[in-house]
């Protein structure tokens, strides 16, 4: 798999491993070229502790996705998420030797690297540096600086952060299923990816990934990431409460969330009952849909609530930063009934439901475009994304290297009439340093050696 237009993401979820192929098509819209999908074992609320399991279930995902596609897959791009994620806002500056140069993209590089050194909690790593305005020579509120003329380059970050145990585990996982990690990206940031529009972006809006083990948060305003946060609840929550409040296992608590499960208890009549075959041969259990609802309604407002309080301490309320599109849902989660009523119940905001289908192409079926695979969606994005760019890069240093050997060929032969006339002067300028150097070493040792009598001397 050595083609540079194909790329691979993988969704190291609590619930499901999701692996997909996918690339760019002549429209510019990415297309599916196959995709596998295995039970998650060794994964709690986003976090490996297994390794062994979830090492069998990445490379069964992967078998899959290759056995669908017809294609080897060698590197993959991980999505990463986890209790232990958290984000910080920090400002930083460079100053560069030449004010006259325009600023490049490696001055951004440069700054952004200067972050990435930033000292953290012990056990802590960076994960993303993401800059959000540019201050050029004290010009404020510069969207994109390259092109213009600076001295000092100073910059707010939205810098994430994550626990090195929990990425290095990640990463052990991958190269123990014979794969290499290309990249690590934050799961929310994969889900915006694939489900948000340009326009929300600039607007205003909170994405709401409802996955397995936990609920990620990002925000974003004037196109920019603002804030991002991982709650540690999801949908096996609510599961867990069905399981223990009609005492059923979980299999079957699952099975009813997903086909009778109902974010708003209002919509159920007092009379509709479903059967559930009992244990070995004993009797039946009766659940009232009614009751379900309200299990489910429970725990879904806390989850919300959880992440409406995000929300507010990044400061929706302000006027200035107020998110004028509102919420998207978004991951397994959000495929629940009537969540999004509840959600603009709790929130007073607009909210809309976020299928991956804005960066797919036409052709793709209805299980790519579920929203539980949003993130793995982001995640063949984003790794497409950083393949055009790496490959544009190239493209310029290759040919402004080819540019400079033209002109240093030029030069050298004007040179080589100059060298004749330099290498006599040389010779004439290395003779008066020689005389010069041996003068100064004389007097230098007469120095010494009078120091050194005057010391034997007092010693006497």
């Amino acid at each position: 798999m050595e083609n540079d237009n194909i790329a691979v993401g993988l969704d190291i979820g609590t619930t499901k491993i999701v692996a997909m192929i996918g690339r760019k098509n002549d429209y510019g819209k990415m297309e599916v070229l196959g995709i596998g999908k295995a039970k998650s074992l060794g994964v709690h609320r986003g976090v490996v502790n297994n390794i062994t399991q979830t090492i069998q279930s990445i490379q069964q995902a992967v078998q899959d996705a290759e056995t669908s596609s017809g294609l080897k897959i060698k590197e993959v791009v991980v999505g990463i998420a986890g209790q232990h994620i958290r984000s910080l806002q920090h400002s930083d500056y460079i100053t560069r030797p030449n004010g006259e140069d325009v600023i490049k993209e490696e001055d951004i590089d440069r700054l952004c690297n200067q972050v990435h050194k930033l000292v953290m909690l012990p056990g802590e790593e960076i994960l993303h540096v993401l800059p959000q305005d540019f201050k050029v020579d004290g010009q404020a509120e510069v969207k994109e600086p390259i092109g213009m003329y600076g001295a000092r380059l100073e910059a707010n970050f939205h810098v994430v952060v994550g626990q090195v145990s929990s990425i290095r585990n990640v990463g052990r996982c991958i190269k123990s299923a014979g794969l290499e990690l290309s990249a690590i990206t934050l799961e929310p940031l994969a889900s915006a990816k694939a489900v948000l529009s340009q326009e929300e972006k600039e607007a205003g809006v909170a994405l709401i990934d409802i996955g397995g083990g936990t609920t990620d948060l990002a925000i974003f305003k004037d196109g920019i990431i603002r804030h991002t946060a991982v709650i540690p609840f999801g949908g096996n929550v609510i599961t867990e409460d069905i399981k223990e409040g009609c005492s059923i296992i979980e299999k079957q608590a699952e099975l009813l969330k997903i086909k009778f499960g109902s974010a708003w208890p209002g919509e159920n009549k007092d009379n509709e009952i479903v059967s559930i075959p009992g244990l070995r041969g004993r009797e039946p259990k009766e659940i009232s849909l009614k009751n379900l609802s309200k299990i489910i309604h429970a725990r879904v407002i806390e989850i919300i609530e959880q992440a409406y309080m995000e929300i507010k301490n990044y400061g929706h309320e302000d006027q200035k930063k107020k998110l004028i599109a509102g919420i998207v849902l978004t991951g397994g989660g959000a495929q629940l009934q009537h969540i999004k009523q509840l959600v603009e119940y709790i929130t007073g905001m607009d909210t809309r439901i976020g299928y991956p289908n804005e960066h797919l192409a036409g052709d793709s079926d209805a299980e790519t475009t579920s929203p539980m695979y949003a993130t793995a969606v982001g995640l063949v994005l984003n790794s497409l994304e950083s393949k055009e760019k790496s490959s544009l890069m190239k493209r310029f240093s290759h040919e402004e290297s080819s540019s400079e050997k033209v002109k240093t060929s030029e030069t050298v032969e004007n040179d080589t009439e100059t060298d004749s006339e330099t290498i006599k002067e040389s010779k004439s300028d290395k003779k008066d340093k020689k005389e010069k150097e041996s003068k100064s070493s004389k007097k230098f040792f007469d120095k010494w050696a009078e120091k050194f009598k005057e010391f034997l001397d007092n010693a006497e």
